[in-house]
């Protein structure tokens, strides 16, 4: 079988999807966006890869602005435009689609359903959701309700003409019905981490000394995108509360954008011990999370539904405690909570009562080595790539077998 996994963001666990699905002898070409800046995975063949198997990076001349909202449509426009065209050289019997802008994702969609291009729509989050939240933060009532209901069609319409949708989360499955998606066609399957690529290492390794100038210091690791869905300065809040409880503590930040930039501005002015650093090559992410005592994760109220964060599931890998400001109903608070990390709302009151059980933690090595062995385990319990694996493979063979059945009886 011929398949293209188009993952716009290039995370890690989509591409080692791409790569079990190749060891099983299927043609793989995985697809992501060079212009997309956030922790990628290993997008390039690495030693033992099926020769089955290809990485592609699109590069559009038009810049990739994710807060300006017009010069964003004429990227993922013309984003849209330039996979089309090669999905047409290209000819592959299935495609999955994971974390594409909704534009795109719509054209996209209108495209397979044209040329009976079967799909897999990889249901990361509701994107809809997110872009109706930053239109009633930039527009009148009226117009926003009119975007809103305008985006909420579009993504519809792509589960809708999916062949199947596999969503991240039970969540989902409620707001598919509203849009006459049909329960066969759904699977829940949650996300994973890659074991074999995300693991636990010493605390002082290659890289803790860019990130940690004191050996001695509480050490904090934030990871990841800080998007909308996550408030930046609750990671100065937490850093502040911990110092003031008395604890010598310092922080990195693993991130790149507006929020990045501020917290390192923020950090300058009350000479706090925080470095902000961009995301660092996929090799190195195991070292970058092993130099900390406490990996730190957030999420936003109202994302809480639909948004699963997936720096947790690489938090669990790599075998640390962890630290959620996160609403305790999320799917990730409690596997945070059964590894014996701690969970807070995301508010300046539970960054002050997460500095608590920090600084309760402080002067326990054995203790943060426990929760951390806990919370490996736990990974390693949950995470099984193979079974997943055998899901996709199923939905596509099926969704491939629909196709050629329909051209029969045609």
């Amino acid at each position: 079988m011929k398949v293209i996994v188009h993952d716009f963001s290039g995370h890690p666990f989509q591409a080692e999807l791409s790569r079990e699905l190749a060891a099983k002898g299927h043609h793989v070409d995985h697809v992501f966006s060079e212009q997309y800046v956030s922790g990628k995975g290993h997008l390039t063949r690495q030693p033992g890869d099926s020769r089955t198997l290809a990485f592609r990076g699109l590069t559009l001349h038009l810049p990739f602005m994710k807060y300006s909202p017009l010069a964003r449509l004429r990227f993922e426009r013309a984003y849209a435009r330039e996979w089309i065209k090669q999905l047409k050289a290209d000819r592959p019997e299935a495609v999955v689609a994971c974390n594409l802008p909704l534009v795109s994702m719509y054209f996209f969609a209108r495209y397979a359903r044209r040329t009976k291009l079967p799909y897999v729509m990889w249901h990361q989050d509701i994107y809809s959701s997110g872009l109706s939240d930053e239109l009633r933060r930039r527009l009148p009532r009226p117009m926003a309700a009119l975007g809103t209901h305008l985006f909420i069609t579009m993504e519809a319409y792509c589960a809708r003409n999916a062949r199947h949708v596999v969503a991240i989360g039970e969540a989902f499955k409620a707001i598919y019905p509203r849009w006459r998606v049909k329960a066969q066609c759904v699977s829940v399957i949650p996300n994973w981490a890659p074991l074999d690529r995300v693991f636990p290492v010493g605390r002082s390794n290659r890289r803790s000394a860019l990130l940690f100038d004191d050996e001695d210091s509480l050490r904090l690791v934030y990871a990841g995108t800080i998007g909308r869905k996550h408030n930046p300065h609750l990671l100065v809040d937490l850093l502040q509360n911990v110092l003031d409880n008395g604890i010598d503590a310092s922080m990195a930040v693993i991130s790149v954008g507006e929020a990045a930039d501020e917290i390192a501005e923020v950090a300058r002015t009350r000479n706090l011990p925080l470095t902000v650093l961009p995301f660092q090559p996929a090799e190195n992410l195991p070292d970058v999370l092993g130099s900390a005592d406490v990996l730190v994760a957030l999420l936003e109220p109202d994302a809480t539904k639909f948004s699963i964060p997936s720096k947790v599931l690489s938090y669990m890998a790599a075998g640390r405690p962890i630290l959620g400001l996160m609403p305790a109903d999320n799917p990730a608070a409690q596997d945070i909570d059964a590894s014996g990390g701690f969970v807070a709302d995301p508010t300046p009151v539970g960054a002050k009562v997460a500095a608590e059980w920090l600084a309760e933690l402080a002067g326990d090595r054995d203790t943060i080595t426990s929760i951390g062995l806990r919370t490996r385990q736990i990974a390693e319990q949950k995470f099984d790539v193979t079974d997943v694996t055998r899901q996709f493979e199923t939905i596509l063979r099926d969704a491939v077998a629909d196709r050629r059945g329909a051209r029969s009886a045609g």
